[in-house]
């Protein structure tokens, strides 16, 4: 059970830190101020007619013969301070493996930090332990199996102290080294050092 003074952070906002600590930071100091992008909506749309498809599909791409499909599965974690909804997760007999949707094309690391928080929260809840997920990549429709290692675990756990800190002091992280994610962040106009 969470209690009321225990702070939230959503997995969202972990793979947004991971990505640019600043995303995070203006989503958790300035709350109030959330642009919304063409290409968010894009994704957002794209999730959601993904769904529908994926009941369809055969679990041959998770490398599961049988299983059980469940979709939309909220996960929390008192322990970690996190909350999220992992868009599919398939039982088979032997393993629950969570699959997290992307509208990319690649399996960059913020991704699979993602999918390393819900792996851990599912094994919280599930009381099984998770050892692998899936990314699947809507725009090539590709499933990318990410094995959930201990040095990603460590990672998830490690960004979740420096996500603390920051939000507790209200204190503005340095842009990312990668300058060229900023042509098209929503907070580019607030960040005028970039």
């Amino acid at each position: 059970m969470i209690d009321a003074d225990t702070l939230l952070f959503t997995i969202t906002d972990l793979k947004q830190y991971v990505y640019c600590p600043r995303i995070f930071y203006y989503h958790a100091c300035l709350p109030r101020i959330r642009p919304v992008t063409y290409k968010m909506k894009a994704g957002i749309e794209a999730h959601e007619d993904e769904r529908r498809k994926a009941s369809r599909r055969s679990l041959n791409m998770y490398n599961a013969l049988s299983g059980t499909r469940y979709f939309d599965v909220p996960v929390q974690s008192a322990v970690l301070g996190l909350t999220g909804q992992i868009d599919e997760i398939v039982e088979t007999e032997g393993e629950l493996i969570p699959v997290d949707y992307k509208q990319a094309r690649k399996d960059g690391h913020h991704f699979k930090l993602q999918l390393t928080a819900y792996a851990m929260l599912l094994e919280e809840t599930s009381l099984k332990p998770i050892n692998r997920g899936f990314l699947y990549l809507i725009l090539t429709r590709k499933a990318v199996e990410v094995p959930i290692t201990a040095k990603l675990r460590r990672e998830v756990k490690r960004a979740l102290l420096e996500m603390r800190a920051i939000a507790e002091q209200e204190m503005m992280p340095s842009p990312t080294d990668w300058r060229q994610r900023c042509a098209d962040c929503e907070f580019r106009r607030f960040c005028n050092d970039v």
